[in-house]
């Protein structure tokens, strides 16, 4: 039997791969689409795989889409959201969601004990361990969809396999972005258009500025620790420009393991959406003579603060890292619309986990709320600048 599938955020890049892979599948029945506001797009994809309910965030966008779509059935704003994961009796559920808006899908999905392949790392980074234990306590999954956490989470279980305790370190591997060998004083001079031309990945606005600030591999710290439950301390990340390597594993014995693979997220997509199974994906395979060489450096966390602040803040725990992460998303927005400078991300950041500290957090409301004093804070210095 074909297991059922939601995407969420299909429309953005990894919506988009993920409905490659879907397609490709006789394994794999789609049952809901989900997306921001991008109405036209998500009815189009609604119509070429034959599904018959969507949903979406913006509520004038809903509207619209009902007026296009009648033979459809449109939910509009997060209730909407909440209910095709609730009504459409999925197997898992692809939360590509784009910031910390993920995190309330998420919590749904893992409330109903759906398993979950997670594009969205805002989720664990904002929700931390109560998202953990939500899954702990309902038995449902989750699957890393980020290239360097489905090739950690690929390392982990087959070395768990053999006992626990052999592991003693994580690396994760970052491609250094646009910018890497920047000086912090050429870092202030660059433009948006510069930023957002990736040299690996082709990816949204948000997460291309987080690769080029490096803040991404501070989420994905955050992430991986939560993933995997290893100290921070243990957790290492290292520029690597060629993404081939996308995470190694060190062990008790000396060894390291390491996943490799041209950069291509349909490995992973595929990898969450059938686990623990896998299928041919048709994607280039890596020739290590073509390849040549693998270089790796530390990261520059002079010119790049935003994965020094990111490690601070998870050490610091409680409500600092959803602190961080709501500041980061009011900041990137800001530099996209060219309000402030490249450098003025992290300032943002630092000003705004000043103000607010960190403080214990117990409950999914208390999230909420940080998040919403969080981008006020943050709303406050960008004025200030």
């Amino acid at each position: 039997m074909a297991r059922r599938v939601v995407i969420l955020g299909a429309t953005g890049s990894i919506g988009v791969q993920a409905l490659d892979v879907v397609g490709r599948s006789d394994e794999l029945e789609l049952v809901g689409l989900a997306a921001q506001g991008s109405w036209e797009r998500v009815v189009e994809q609604a119509r070429a795989t034959g599904v018959r309910r969507i949903a979406l965030a913006d509520p004038a966008a809903a509207d619209d889409a009902r007026s296009a779509w009648p033979e459809g059935e449109v939910l509009g704003g997060p209730d909407g959201i909440a209910a095709l994961i609730l009504e459409s009796d999925a197997d898992i559920v692809l939360n590509a969601v784009v910031g910390s808006a993920g995190l309330l899908p998420t919590i749904v999905t893992l409330g109903e004990g759906i398993d979950l392949a997670l594009a969205n790392k805002e989720s664990l980074v904002a929700g931390g361990e109560l998202v953990t234990a939500l899954a702990e306590a309902t038995g449902a999954q989750i699957i890393p969809v980020d290239s360097e956490h489905a090739a950690l989470h690929q390392l982990i279980l087959a070395e768990r396999a053999h006992g626990a305790g052999t592991i003693e370190r994580l690396t994760i591997t970052a491609s250094g972005g646009p910018f890497r060998g920047h000086t912090r004083e050429e870092l202030g001079r660059v433009t948006v258009e510069q930023a957002l031309k990736h040299p690996t990945w082709e990816m949204g606005g948000k997460i291309t500025i987080d690769s080029a600030t490096l803040m991404n591999k501070g989420l994905e710290l955050i992430e991986a620790h939560h993933l995997f439950g290893v100290p921070y301390e243990q957790i290492d990340v290292v520029v690597h420009p060629q993404s081939i390597i996308h995470g190694c594993v060190s062990l008790c014995d000396g060894a390291m393991l390491a996943h490799l693979g041209l950069p291509d997220m349909r490995v992973p997509i595929a990898y969450a959406l059938h686990y623990p199974e896998r299928i041919d994906v048709p994607v280039a395979r890596l020739d290590l003579l073509a390849a040549a060489s693998l270089t790796f450096e530390a990261p520059d966390l002079d010119a790049f603060p935003c994965l020094r602040l990111a490690r601070s803040a998870a050490k610091a725990g409680g409500g600092a890292p959803c602190v961080m992460n709501a500041a980061n998303e009011i900041a990137v927005r800001a530099f996209l619309e060219g309000a402030i400078t490249f450098t003025r991300i992290p300032e943002v950041i630092e000003a705004t986990l000043d103000e607010l500290g960190t403080q214990p957090v117990g409950e999914f409301e208390q999230l909420f709320t940080l998040d919403h004093d969080a981008r006020e804070a943050a709303a406050r210095r960008l004025a200030a600048l």
